[in-house]
């Protein structure tokens, strides 16, 4: 998609960082995945990356298995062939409910915009910088 002068056009997009809150009493957490939606272009993407040890520094007995099923669950909600209510809904909704707050062990941070035209890649983006350990 190419606007005037060559340069791609560029679409506003949402996103948040999914966060691991293993002890929500104590209020600690741990960036593990991003949600990005661009209604421009019909995106909704996830990528989501679990880094244990950080998650293990906050809570020794935290329960890696549900975590990683909670995380999963909500990356399966964001893809093209999510299955269940969430799938039948059109993907605007299913942004607005994954990041509806809430007080479980995966929360979702604050909504943020930016610009794009190419969602996939800025969302790679976005892991790399918000959630990745830093080398």
């Amino acid at each position: 998609m190419q606007a005037r002068g060559g340069a791609q056009a560029r679409h506003v997009f949402e996103y948040a960082v999914l966060r691991v809150v293993p002890r929500v009493e104590r209020g600690e957490a741990i960036n593990a995945g991003v949600l990005l939606y661009c209604r421009p272009l019909s995106y909704l993407g996830s990528r989501v990356h679990l880094d244990v040890d950080r998650l293990r520094a906050l809570d020794p007995a935290a329960d890696l298995d549900a975590i990683g099923r909670a995380l999963a669950a909500a990356a399966q909600t964001c893809s093209a062939g999510a299955i269940g209510p969430a799938g039948e809904e059109e993907i605007g909704r299913r942004f607005r409910w994954l990041t509806a707050p809430r007080s479980t062990v995966i929360q979702p941070g604050p909504v943020h915009t930016g610009l794009t035209s190419d969602p996939d890649a800025d969302a790679e983006r976005l892991l790399r910088v918000l959630v990745l350990p830093v080398d």
